[in-house]
């Protein structure tokens, strides 16, 4: 049974996915919260698998309690809900520790399988739909600056077939493709994914990709 605390500040949305979380026999509702402290209350009192953040809230928004819940250690993921005009507050949140995100106007099994994979501890959407969404929002996305990889420590603690799999992650090439492209198996691919994960800090793969993007490992499309 999947755990999930509902975050969002208007009640007829946290109705709705109360209501279609709840037609699922393997789902469980446990709480509702109408701003940032109180989710952050209720996600250490209540200890969901996961939390469905909204972003922006009056008081403390969507990114700051998921910062102060993923600081907090406990059990419980972070899946973050936006549209495309706030993509640039998802790579905040992703920054702060969340799982992933989806858009709000996701369809009800895209949602599901999302939470489903937030729980089972891997990225709520695909890595190249991540990278499709950065390649689009870039532009407006917080860089760093042109040396900032050659500073990095976590960058220098990869070796050289890590840092190979990594710009392979950042482009959003699944296992199976970096084992095509790479010659190599999927097993392999998987430890060395693990290992790079570790490195660099990242809970998952949609965090890896943002880490590529941040050093400049991958380089966005221009902006249509």
């Amino acid at each position: 049974m999947t755990t999930v605390l509902i975050v969002d500040d208007q009640p007829l949305q946290r109705y709705g996915f109360r209501m279609l979380l709840e037609s699922r026999p393997d789902t469980a509702v446990v709480g509702e919260a109408g701003h940032g402290a109180e989710a952050v209350r209720l996600a250490a009192e209540l200890r969901p698998d996961v939390v469905l953040m909204d972003v922006r809230m009056p008081g403390m928004d969507g990114i700051e309690a998921t910062r102060l819940i993923v600081a907090a250690g406990g059990r419980s993921r972070v899946l973050v809900l936006t549209t495309f005009d706030l993509d640039e507050y998802a790579h905040a949140a992703l920054r702060a520790g969340a799982s992933g995100f989806l858009l709000k106007d996701a369809r009800p099994e895209e949602l599901l399988a999302g939470i489903r994979a937030v729980a089972e501890g891997d990225a709520v959407v695909a890595p190249a739909v991540t990278r499709r969404l950065l390649d689009a929002y870039a532009h407006r996305l917080p860089g760093r600056p042109p040396d900032a990889a050659e500073q990095e420590p976590r960058l220098a603690a990869l070796t050289d077939r890590e840092r190979e799999i990594l710009v392979a992650v950042g482009r959003g090439w699944t296992n199976g493709e970096i084992a095509q492209r790479l010659v190599l198996s999927e097993s392999t691919v998987k430890t060395h994914v693990g290992r790079v994960l570790a490195k660099i800090g990242a809970r998952d793969r949609v965090q890896a990709v943002i880490f590529a993007y941040d050093m400049g490992l991958t380089r966005p499309n221009p902006p249509a």
